[in-house]
């Protein structure tokens, strides 16, 4: 890769691509909503060209890009956390972004277009390991609109002569995550001293660092099979409970408070990622262990509210 687009540029996987990008020397035309604020994650780098463009606007980017880039990343997605779900239509919506992402990238000159898929495409699982070739049965308006996205983003760029990869993210944490995940709101009151509450956690769980996530989409992009399905994952799962302790145990919390709320109706219990192929094809392996992870998103949050 030498020229990219990536849409979703100051998402938490958006900047961790990013960051490696620039590491490996790679041109990126970083596209973002201006009106957002969060210019500020991404690298001070020359390689980093930001075009302003939202979602529903994505056909202008053969206007905003010169053309000659050879990889087009779209990981941007409308009406992601904790309330995604209480619409089926507005999530729908991201169908028609993704095929615009699509038109736009090979009006672009892109030879490769790779998306943002989701754990969720499966729907609720209870074996080992889940795998890019796993019965895809979603139980949600985002687990089907990512599907629905994946299937005809493939069909397009096949119709266009481009290359798709569809890699499906599994529980990434790490810098920028939303404060709402477990994660991340988990930390944010250990830090503070204030009392959390959790299920017995006895479900496994696969996490991967944000910055692994970052350079697993890096190599994607490098060595990734056309028409490939990738889990993003780290390829091993543990009960939360242990994840929680050393959570705990890095903040000097003294309580968990594991246990103090019962499971939700429908709860997955088993969550992780076959990354097999993942790795067969692009060499990837995590580099973080989650306390590493962890001690680096501590520190993150500790200089985002104290700013230093």
């Amino acid at each position: 890769m030498k020229k990219i687009i990536v849409t979703g540029a100051t998402s938490m996987i958006g900047t961790a691509l990013i960051e490696e990008c620039v590491k490996q020397n790679v041109e990126v035309y970083a596209v973002i909503r201006s009106s957002s604020g969060k210019q500020s994650r991404l690298p001070d780098s020359s390689l980093i060209h930001l075009i302003d463009c939202s979602l529903e606007t994505l056909d202008h980017l053969p206007e905003l890009i010169p053309a000659g880039c050879d990889t087009f990343y779209h990981i941007a997605w409308g009406n992601t956390g904790e309330n995604r779900n209480r619409s089926t239509e507005l999530q729908s919506r991201n169908i028609s972004y993704t095929l615009d992402a699509v038109r736009a990238a090979n009006a672009l000159g892109c030879k490769r277009f790779i998306g943002a898929g989701s754990q969720a495409e499966y729907g609720p699982m209870n074996i080992d390991k889940i795998s890019p070739d796993s019965p895809t049965n979603p139980s949600t308006p985002y687990g089907a609109s990512k599907l629905a996205s994946g299937h005809l983003a493939g069909m397009l760029c096949r119709e266009l002569g481009m290359e798709c990869i569809w890699p499906r993210i599994f529980s990434v944490y790490g810098i920028y995550e939303k404060e709402t995940t477990m994660i991340a709101s988990g930390l944010r009151k250990m830090l503070r001293g204030e009392p959390t509450e959790f299920t017995p956690a006895m479900q496994r769980w696969d996490y991967l660092y944000s910055k692994d996530a970052g350079r697993a989409y890096y190599l994607i992009g490098e060595k990734g099979r056309d028409g490939a399905v990738y889990c993003i994952g780290s390829g091993e799962a543990h009960p939360l409970k242990e994840y929680i302790l050393k959570m705990a145990e890095l903040t000097g919390a003294e309580e968990t408070g594991i246990g103090a709320r019962p499971y939700p109706q429908g709860a997955v219990m088993n969550l992780c990622a076959d990354t097999e192929s993942l790795q067969r094809d692009t060499g990837f392996v995590p580099e973080y262990t989650f306390e590493e992870g962890i001690r680096e998103t501590i520190a993150w949050i500790r200089s985002q509210e104290t700013g230093v």
